[in-house]
Protein backbone atom coordinates (compact mmCIF):
# COMPACT_ATOMS: atom_id res chain seq x y z
CA UNK A 1 0.00 0.00 0.00
CA UNK A 2 2.84 2.35 0.82
CA UNK A 3 4.39 1.70 -2.57
CA UNK A 4 1.09 2.39 -4.33
CA UNK A 5 0.58 5.68 -2.50
CA UNK A 6 4.15 6.93 -3.02
CA UNK A 7 3.59 8.28 -6.58
CA UNK A 8 0.52 10.22 -5.44
CA UNK A 9 2.45 11.66 -2.53
CA UNK A 10 5.14 12.95 -4.89
CA UNK A 11 2.51 14.38 -7.24
CA UNK A 12 0.44 15.99 -4.48
CA UNK A 13 2.37 19.32 -4.27
CA UNK A 14 2.20 19.87 -8.04
CA UNK A 15 -1.44 18.80 -8.24
CA UNK A 16 -2.27 21.07 -5.29
CA UNK A 17 -0.64 24.06 -7.01
CA UNK A 18 -2.53 23.31 -10.24
CA UNK A 19 -5.78 23.05 -8.29
CA UNK A 20 -5.28 26.33 -6.39
CA UNK A 21 -3.78 28.47 -9.16
CA UNK A 22 -5.51 27.04 -12.25
CA UNK A 23 -8.61 24.92 -11.64
CA UNK A 24 -10.15 27.18 -8.99
CA UNK A 25 -9.61 30.46 -10.94
CA UNK A 26 -10.95 28.91 -14.15
CA UNK A 27 -14.03 27.61 -12.33
CA UNK A 28 -14.50 31.01 -10.66
CA UNK A 29 -14.25 32.80 -14.03
CA UNK A 30 -16.81 30.44 -15.56
CA UNK A 31 -19.18 31.05 -12.65
CA UNK A 32 -18.69 34.84 -12.81
CA UNK A 33 -19.57 34.82 -16.50
CA UNK A 34 -23.14 33.90 -15.51
CA UNK A 35 -23.46 36.79 -13.05
CA UNK A 36 -23.62 40.59 -13.15
CA UNK A 37 -20.54 40.98 -10.95
CA UNK A 38 -19.62 44.69 -11.08
CA UNK A 39 -18.44 47.52 -8.83
CA UNK A 40 -21.61 47.30 -6.76
CA UNK A 41 -21.03 43.61 -6.09
CA UNK A 42 -17.48 44.41 -4.99
CA UNK A 43 -18.87 46.85 -2.43
CA UNK A 44 -21.51 44.38 -1.27
CA UNK A 45 -21.59 40.77 -2.40
CA UNK A 46 -25.36 40.69 -1.79
CA UNK A 47 -25.75 42.84 -4.91
CA UNK A 48 -24.46 39.94 -7.02
CA UNK A 49 -27.13 38.37 -9.21
CA UNK A 50 -27.19 35.25 -11.36
CA UNK A 51 -28.26 36.33 -14.87
CA UNK A 52 -27.68 33.17 -16.90
CA UNK A 53 -26.55 33.72 -20.49
CA UNK A 54 -27.21 37.46 -20.63
CA UNK A 55 -23.49 38.30 -20.72
CA UNK A 56 -22.98 36.00 -23.69
CA UNK A 57 -26.03 37.39 -25.49
CA UNK A 58 -24.69 40.90 -24.97
CA UNK A 59 -21.26 39.81 -26.12
CA UNK A 60 -22.49 38.35 -29.40
CA UNK A 61 -24.25 41.62 -30.26
CA UNK A 62 -21.46 43.95 -29.12
CA UNK A 63 -19.77 45.60 -32.15
CA UNK A 64 -16.72 46.50 -30.06
CA UNK A 65 -16.14 42.83 -29.26
CA UNK A 66 -16.40 41.81 -32.90
CA UNK A 67 -13.99 44.58 -33.87
CA UNK A 68 -11.55 43.36 -31.21
CA UNK A 69 -11.96 39.77 -32.44
CA UNK A 70 -11.21 40.83 -36.03
CA UNK A 71 -8.12 42.72 -34.87
CA UNK A 72 -6.92 39.68 -32.92
CA UNK A 73 -7.55 37.35 -35.87
CA UNK A 74 -5.65 39.74 -38.18
CA UNK A 75 -2.72 39.82 -35.78
CA UNK A 76 -2.66 36.03 -35.37
CA UNK A 77 -3.21 35.10 -39.04
CA UNK A 78 -0.55 37.53 -40.32
CA UNK A 79 1.91 37.70 -37.45
CA UNK A 80 1.86 33.99 -36.57
CA UNK A 81 2.91 32.58 -39.97
CA UNK A 82 5.35 35.46 -40.46
CA UNK A 83 6.97 34.69 -37.10
CA UNK A 84 7.28 31.01 -38.00
CA UNK A 85 8.85 31.78 -41.39
CA UNK A 86 11.36 34.19 -39.85
CA UNK A 87 12.17 31.64 -37.14
CA UNK A 88 12.75 28.88 -39.69
CA UNK A 89 14.93 31.12 -41.86
CA UNK A 90 17.01 32.16 -38.84
CA UNK A 91 17.38 28.54 -37.74
CA UNK A 92 18.55 27.49 -41.20
CA UNK A 93 21.07 30.34 -41.31
CA UNK A 94 22.41 29.62 -37.84
CA UNK A 95 22.60 25.89 -38.52
CA UNK A 96 24.64 26.55 -41.68
CA UNK A 97 27.26 28.64 -39.87
CA UNK A 98 30.58 27.30 -38.67
CA UNK A 99 30.32 25.30 -35.47
CA UNK A 100 32.35 27.83 -33.48
CA UNK A 101 30.01 30.69 -34.46
CA UNK A 102 26.72 28.89 -33.77
CA UNK A 103 26.56 29.83 -30.06
CA UNK A 104 27.22 33.49 -30.90
CA UNK A 105 24.47 33.73 -33.54
CA UNK A 106 22.08 31.67 -31.44
CA UNK A 107 22.54 33.92 -28.42
CA UNK A 108 22.31 37.17 -30.39
CA UNK A 109 19.06 36.17 -32.10
CA UNK A 110 17.56 34.83 -28.88
CA UNK A 111 18.24 37.99 -26.85
CA UNK A 112 14.96 39.76 -27.76
CA UNK A 113 13.02 36.88 -26.17
CA UNK A 114 14.73 37.46 -22.83
CA UNK A 115 14.00 41.20 -22.86
CA UNK A 116 10.96 42.49 -20.99
CA UNK A 117 8.09 43.01 -23.42
CA UNK A 118 7.07 46.32 -21.85
CA UNK A 119 10.58 47.71 -22.30
CA UNK A 120 10.68 46.50 -25.90
CA UNK A 121 7.29 48.06 -26.63
CA UNK A 122 8.38 51.41 -25.18
CA UNK A 123 11.57 51.43 -27.26
CA UNK A 124 9.71 50.50 -30.44
CA UNK A 125 7.17 53.21 -29.71
CA UNK A 126 9.96 55.76 -30.01
CA UNK A 127 11.31 53.90 -33.04
CA UNK A 128 7.91 54.49 -34.71
CA UNK A 129 7.68 58.15 -33.66
CA UNK A 130 6.21 60.13 -36.62
CA UNK A 131 8.75 62.97 -36.33
CA UNK A 132 11.82 61.74 -34.46
CA UNK A 133 11.61 58.00 -35.08
CA UNK A 134 14.47 56.13 -36.71
CA UNK A 135 12.20 54.47 -39.27
CA UNK A 136 10.78 57.75 -40.59
CA UNK A 137 14.32 59.16 -40.62
CA UNK A 138 15.35 56.35 -42.96
CA UNK A 139 12.29 56.96 -45.13
CA UNK A 140 13.15 60.67 -45.34
CA UNK A 141 16.67 59.84 -46.55
CA UNK A 142 15.11 57.70 -49.28
CA UNK A 143 12.80 60.51 -50.32
CA UNK A 144 9.55 59.16 -48.86
CA UNK A 145 7.06 61.02 -46.70
CA UNK A 146 6.86 60.28 -42.99
CA UNK A 147 4.23 57.81 -41.78
CA UNK A 148 2.36 58.02 -38.51
CA UNK A 149 2.92 54.34 -37.80
CA UNK A 150 0.97 54.12 -34.55
CA UNK A 151 -1.50 56.93 -35.28
CA UNK A 152 -2.80 55.71 -38.64
CA UNK A 153 -5.43 52.91 -38.46
CA UNK A 154 -4.04 51.39 -41.64
CA UNK A 155 -0.48 51.11 -40.29
CA UNK A 156 -0.89 50.60 -36.54
CA UNK A 157 -1.52 46.85 -36.56
CA UNK A 158 1.20 46.05 -39.15
CA UNK A 159 3.64 48.07 -37.03
CA UNK A 160 2.73 46.04 -33.95
CA UNK A 161 3.04 42.79 -35.93
CA UNK A 162 6.59 43.67 -37.02
CA UNK A 163 7.59 44.42 -33.43
CA UNK A 164 5.98 41.20 -32.14
CA UNK A 165 7.73 39.07 -34.77
CA UNK A 166 11.10 40.60 -33.88
CA UNK A 167 10.44 40.06 -30.18
CA UNK A 168 9.25 36.44 -30.36
CA UNK A 169 10.96 34.67 -33.27
CA UNK A 170 14.02 33.69 -31.20
CA UNK A 171 12.16 31.08 -29.15
CA UNK A 172 10.82 29.29 -32.22
CA UNK A 173 14.27 29.55 -33.80
CA UNK A 174 15.75 27.50 -30.94
CA UNK A 175 13.00 24.89 -31.36
CA UNK A 176 13.65 24.67 -35.10
CA UNK A 177 17.38 24.36 -34.43
CA UNK A 178 16.71 21.38 -32.18
CA UNK A 179 14.60 19.82 -34.93
CA UNK A 180 17.28 20.44 -37.56
CA UNK A 181 19.99 18.90 -35.41
CA UNK A 182 17.82 15.80 -34.87
CA UNK A 183 17.80 15.03 -38.61
CA UNK A 184 20.47 12.38 -39.35
CA UNK A 185 23.33 13.82 -41.37
CA UNK A 186 23.64 10.74 -43.55
CA UNK A 187 20.29 11.52 -45.20
CA UNK A 188 21.82 14.70 -46.61
CA UNK A 189 24.98 12.83 -47.60
CA UNK A 190 22.91 10.32 -49.57
CA UNK A 191 20.97 13.15 -51.20
CA UNK A 192 24.20 14.87 -52.28
CA UNK A 193 25.45 11.62 -53.81
CA UNK A 194 22.19 11.40 -55.76
CA UNK A 195 22.74 14.91 -57.11
CA UNK A 196 20.19 16.80 -55.00
CA UNK A 197 20.86 20.50 -54.60
CA UNK A 198 20.17 22.70 -51.60
CA UNK A 199 16.57 23.45 -52.64
CA UNK A 200 15.70 19.75 -53.16
CA UNK A 201 17.23 18.89 -49.80
CA UNK A 202 15.17 21.61 -48.12
CA UNK A 203 11.94 20.60 -49.87
CA UNK A 204 12.22 16.80 -49.73
CA UNK A 205 14.18 16.22 -46.52
CA UNK A 206 14.31 19.18 -44.15
CA UNK A 207 10.69 20.37 -44.27
CA UNK A 208 9.08 16.89 -44.10
CA UNK A 209 11.32 15.87 -41.20
CA UNK A 210 10.41 19.08 -39.37
CA UNK A 211 6.67 18.35 -39.54
CA UNK A 212 6.33 17.53 -35.79
CA UNK A 213 8.33 20.67 -34.97
CA UNK A 214 6.04 22.76 -37.17
CA UNK A 215 3.05 21.37 -35.28
CA UNK A 216 4.46 22.34 -31.88
CA UNK A 217 5.63 25.76 -33.04
CA UNK A 218 2.33 26.45 -34.80
CA UNK A 219 0.19 25.58 -31.78
CA UNK A 220 2.33 27.54 -29.32
CA UNK A 221 2.54 30.55 -31.63
CA UNK A 222 -1.22 30.59 -32.26
CA UNK A 223 -2.00 30.43 -28.54
CA UNK A 224 0.41 33.27 -27.80
CA UNK A 225 -0.71 35.53 -30.64
CA UNK A 226 -4.41 35.09 -29.84
CA UNK A 227 -3.65 36.46 -26.36
CA UNK A 228 -2.37 39.78 -27.71
CA UNK A 229 -2.37 42.40 -24.93
CA UNK A 230 0.88 44.06 -23.91
CA UNK A 231 1.86 45.44 -27.31
CA UNK A 232 -1.33 47.46 -27.96
CA UNK A 233 -1.71 48.33 -24.27
CA UNK A 234 1.72 49.98 -24.13
CA UNK A 235 2.05 51.29 -27.68
CA UNK A 236 -1.44 52.40 -28.75
CA UNK A 237 -3.88 51.81 -25.85
CA UNK A 238 -6.10 50.07 -28.40
CA UNK A 239 -6.16 52.98 -30.85
CA UNK A 240 -6.26 54.64 -33.21
CA UNK A 241 -10.04 54.37 -33.51
CA UNK A 242 -9.94 50.88 -32.02
CA UNK A 243 -7.70 49.54 -34.81
CA UNK A 244 -5.41 47.68 -32.38
CA UNK A 245 -7.84 46.79 -29.58
CA UNK A 246 -7.49 43.04 -29.03
CA UNK A 247 -9.88 40.68 -27.27
CA UNK A 248 -7.68 40.51 -24.17
CA UNK A 249 -7.32 44.31 -24.07
CA UNK A 250 -11.10 44.65 -24.46
CA UNK A 251 -11.55 42.15 -21.61
CA UNK A 252 -9.10 44.13 -19.45
CA UNK A 253 -10.95 47.39 -20.12
CA UNK A 254 -14.30 45.87 -19.24
CA UNK A 255 -13.03 44.16 -16.11
CA UNK A 256 -10.55 46.61 -14.58
CA UNK A 257 -11.52 49.97 -16.09
CA UNK A 258 -15.30 49.71 -16.00
CA UNK A 259 -15.55 46.93 -13.38
CA UNK A 260 -17.91 44.79 -15.46
CA UNK A 261 -16.29 41.64 -14.11
CA UNK A 262 -19.10 39.29 -15.15
CA UNK A 263 -18.96 40.58 -18.72
CA UNK A 264 -15.16 40.35 -18.75
CA UNK A 265 -15.37 36.74 -17.52
CA UNK A 266 -17.69 35.93 -20.42
CA UNK A 267 -15.11 37.41 -22.82
CA UNK A 268 -12.42 35.23 -21.24
CA UNK A 269 -14.53 32.09 -21.65
CA UNK A 270 -15.28 32.89 -25.28
CA UNK A 271 -11.60 33.57 -25.99
CA UNK A 272 -10.75 30.21 -24.43
CA UNK A 273 -13.18 28.53 -26.84
CA UNK A 274 -11.63 30.37 -29.81
CA UNK A 275 -8.13 29.24 -28.80
CA UNK A 276 -9.37 25.68 -28.24
CA UNK A 277 -10.96 25.53 -31.69
CA UNK A 278 -7.82 27.00 -33.32
CA UNK A 279 -5.61 24.44 -31.56
CA UNK A 280 -7.83 21.49 -32.48
CA UNK A 281 -7.97 22.71 -36.07
CA UNK A 282 -4.18 22.84 -36.29
CA UNK A 283 -3.86 19.38 -34.76
CA UNK A 284 -6.41 17.95 -37.18
CA UNK A 285 -4.81 19.51 -40.25
CA UNK A 286 -1.34 18.39 -39.16
CA UNK A 287 -2.44 14.80 -38.57
CA UNK A 288 -4.20 14.74 -41.93
CA UNK A 289 -1.04 16.02 -43.59
CA UNK A 290 1.08 13.38 -41.88
CA UNK A 291 -1.28 10.60 -42.98
CA UNK A 292 -1.35 11.93 -46.54
CA UNK A 293 2.44 11.94 -46.85
CA UNK A 294 3.08 8.80 -44.79
CA UNK A 295 5.66 10.73 -42.78
CA UNK A 296 7.42 8.75 -40.09
CA UNK A 297 10.24 10.90 -38.70
CA UNK A 298 13.30 9.16 -37.39
CA UNK A 299 14.24 5.46 -37.47
CA UNK A 300 11.86 2.55 -37.43
CA UNK A 301 11.52 1.05 -33.98
CA UNK A 302 13.83 -1.84 -33.42
CA UNK A 303 15.92 -1.02 -36.49
CA UNK A 304 19.53 -1.58 -35.54
CA UNK A 305 20.78 -2.80 -38.90
CA UNK A 306 21.95 0.59 -40.06
CA UNK A 307 19.19 0.98 -42.65
CA UNK A 308 18.28 4.40 -43.88
CA UNK A 309 15.69 6.21 -41.74
CA UNK A 310 12.14 6.51 -42.99
CA UNK A 311 11.39 10.10 -44.00
CA UNK A 312 8.21 9.70 -46.00
CA UNK A 313 9.63 12.05 -48.64
CA UNK A 314 10.27 11.25 -52.28
CA UNK A 315 13.98 10.46 -52.77
CA UNK A 316 15.79 13.30 -54.56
Amino acid sequence: MRGRLAPYAFLAPALGAILVFFVVPVAASLWLSFTDFDIYAVANIRNLRFIGLQNYERLLTDPMFWRALRNTAYFALVGGPLSILVSLAAALLVDARAARLKPLFRTALFLPVTTTLVAVAVIWRYFYHPRYGLLNGLLARLGFDAIDWLGDPAWAMPAIIVMAVWKNFGFNMIVFLAGLQAIPERIYEAAVLDGAGAWRQLRDITLPMLAPTFLFVGVVTAIGYLQLFTEPYVMTQGGPAGATRSVVLFMYEQGFRWWNMGYAAAIAVLLFLVILVATLLQLGLSRRGLRATGLRPGFDEGDSSGAEPTTGATPP
